[in-house]
């Protein structure tokens, strides 16, 4: 893998720059050591190299533990740098406006006190460094730096922003750091033509690559929501108490109230029923005169507040940045709300109603051609990386949603664990319903207490939904000795080292424990998942996927539900081995992996681990 990058990053040099991204696409898996595989070549480049990530733990992986290392062995200064998101640092000017608030309350004076001090010592501003935050703490947005509010080259704090700081140290950097979404908002400005957060770099190499996709398209797409408006509103208060005359602030607060009145007008429209809706079928509904005059409602009173708040620039430095989050705003409002007037088939137009909030977004169907146009073009060189990106041995699927030409090389790297010796997958025998059945879960729910009592705990219990995971909770409860720990009940720092430490534990979740989740050891001796993770098909944005190969003769169930439900599961399972003493079962309670004619697709996917669907085999396993 070295070798293939070291060649690749070779060859840039001698490649005529209009001929578009050289591409080298990796799968290696679990143990291979591909953090090491390309951070020694890209240090012996003689390039920038951006190395992007999907998770802030790899990025810590990287920067404390991979870097140092290949520090020592070729025995120089790497020059690296980690570039997060902007969030992830304080803004100084946000918090000398919070810090001369003179209605602080007591609740958030203690954080005061905190920040002053760490203010003398820190070099970055970067909210890891105060491990006394709790993550989901209200008061860190209250003083982060949101690329939205940023006052750029008119903030008073410049000299001293931590963002520039960062760009300079940047500047002079051989290998950045940073993770997929800010490299994708990074490229989504380049194409905007409104600048750049990165500084020019010859090659990408992207590891946890199977998540690109899905954050290629958020970037390339639009959204508008109840959320972002009454953030706005909130933050033109606070820079009125600041820059305004008391009669200045009496003369602006009816514009406020009346657009947040006539924010919570718009979204009553919608029903009380929570989820993610196609767009279309609502309009239609409504009417499409009615839904109009709301729209035009809507942003007659956001281009009015535009106008008063350039009428304010002279006050203050913030406030032509708020008008021009105003005009983004209501810019995005009438292109995702007047759809039906854009004709723009490429997109894929929905509403996402949440317990207090609506938003409104536009999607793109597919994103190769945005790929195409705005990355391969604009790099020499681009690797792409991870434990799972190929789905019944091959590349298919990704090329197709990535955008790969025939150029790309394609490598793919078996793990070294043992798996043939070291663990077994189980599948319940014939007999035992398939998830559609009404039986299903009362029979997983005895299947699966049976198989703990063999591991004696020590399991990860991976779930499709929410539904299936507190069933099997509700279950498990007095039945079980063993300690068992639910998502949603701590946090998922928490819930992960305790199931470290309780050898004997077994941990229930969803989605994001699917990856990410490294346990390594014997409390981690048995991975149960309930069913093939199949998406919703109702999500619109999947029906518009699957419309649209449909529309091209394509067979979207094999094409594009089962290759996702594949890197899904592929990704679950390798929660299993994450080194090479480790050992244990793998039991996927879906009989379809043999009464469907897809599931050999899905076993050919696995691990090669013997197979079996005898629960007396597991019992030896574990004797």
């Amino acid at each position: 893998m070295a070798d293939a990058i070291a060649s690749l990053l070779v060859d840039v040099g001698k490649r005529d720059n209009e001929a578009g991204a050289s591409i080298l696409v990796v799968e290696a898996e679990t143990g291979i050591g591909k953090s090491l595989a390309y951070l020694i070549p890209a240090a012996l480049s003689s390039q920038r190299v951006i190395i992007s990530t999907a998770t802030l733990n790899l990025q810590d992986q990287l920067l404390k533990k991979d870097i140092p290392l290949v520090e020592k062995i070729l025995g120089e200064d790497l020059a690296a740098i980690c570039f997060k998101g902007r969030q992830n640092y304080l803004c100084l000017y946000r918090w000398y406006q919070y810090r001369s608030n003179p209605q602080l309350s007591l609740v958030d004076n203690p954080f005061i006190g905190k920040i002053d001090s760490w203010l003398k010592e820190t070099e970055m501003g970067d909210r890891a460094e105060l491990q006394w935050l709790h993550d989901k703490s209200s008061f860190w947005p209250k003083i982060s730096s949101q690329s939205n509010q940023c006052l750029g080259g008119d903030c008073p704090e410049s000299a001293g922003c931590f963002i520039n700081r960062l760009r300079k140290n940047a500047g002079s950097a051989r290998i950045i750091i940073v993770n997929h979404h800010l490299f994708f908002s990074d490229l989504a400005l380049r194409k905007g033509g409104y600048g750049e957060l990165l500084p020019r770099y010859e090659s990408v190499i992207f590891d946890e690559a199977h998540h690109l996709e899905n954050v290629a398209t958020t970037f390339f797409g639009r959204s508008f929501s109840q959320y972002q408006l009454l953030d706005l509103l909130l933050d033109i208060e606070r820079q009125a108490k600041l820059d305004l005359s008391p009669n200045q602030i009496d003369e602006l607060l009816p514009t406020l109230s009346g657009l947040k009145q006539r924010t919570e007008t718009f979204s009553h429209l919608f029903s009380k029923k929570t989820g993610r809706y196609a767009l279309n079928e609502f309009v239609e509904k409504v009417g499409r005169e009615s839904w109009k005059e709301e729209i035009e409602l809507l942003s007659s009173g956001l281009k009015r507040l535009q106008k008063t708040l350039v009428l304010y620039d002279m006050h203050g430095e913030g406030w032509g940045g708020l008008a021009r989050r105003a005009a983004e705003l209501d810019d995005n409002l009438r292109s995702i709300g007047l759809f039906f007037e854009n004709e723009q088939t490429k997109f894929v137009y929905w509403y996402e109603k949440r317990e207090r909030s609506i938003s409104l977004s536009a999607t793109p169907i597919e994103v190769a051609s945005e790929l195409r146009e705005h990355l391969y073009s604009s790099v020499q060189a681009c690797v792409l990386t991870s434990a799972t990106l190929s789905t019944g041995g091959n590349f298919t699927y990704l090329q197709q949603r990535l955008g790969l030409d025939d150029d790309t090389t394609f490598l793919q790297f078996g793990s070294p664990f043992n798996y043939s010796g070291r663990t077994m997958l189980y599948v319940p025998d014939s007999g035992f319903p398939e998830p559609a059945s009404g039986d299903f879960y009362q029979k997983a729910c005895e299947h699966i207490l049976e198989i703990l009592t063999l591991s004696k705990g020590r399991a990860l219990i991976l779930f499709t939904s929410f539904k299936g995971m507190d069933r099997v909770a509700e279950f498990l409860e007095n039945r079980f000795d063993y300690p068992v720990l639910v998502q949603g009940t701590a946090s998922r720092s928490s819930l992960l080292q305790n199931f470290r430490e309780e050898t004997h534990s077994v941990l229930l979740a969803v989605a994001s424990f699917w990856e990410g989740v490294d346990v390594v050891g014997e409390s981690l001796s048995c991975l149960i998942i309930d069913k093939l993770p199949f998406e919703v098909p109702s999500d619109p944005v999947i029906q518009a996927r699957i419309q649209s190969i449909n529309d091209e003769g394509g067979k979207p169930f094999f094409e594009f539900q089962v290759p996702r439900a594949i890197l899904t599961l592929r990704q679950g399972t390798g929660r299993l081995m994450r080194s090479a003493t480790d050992r244990g079962v793998i039991a996927i309670m879906d009989v379809r992996l043999f009464t469907k004619g897809y599931g050999k697709t899905f076993l050919k996917s696995l691990p090669s681990s013997p197979v079996t669907r005898d629960i007396a085999d597991v019992k030896g396993f574990y004797k």
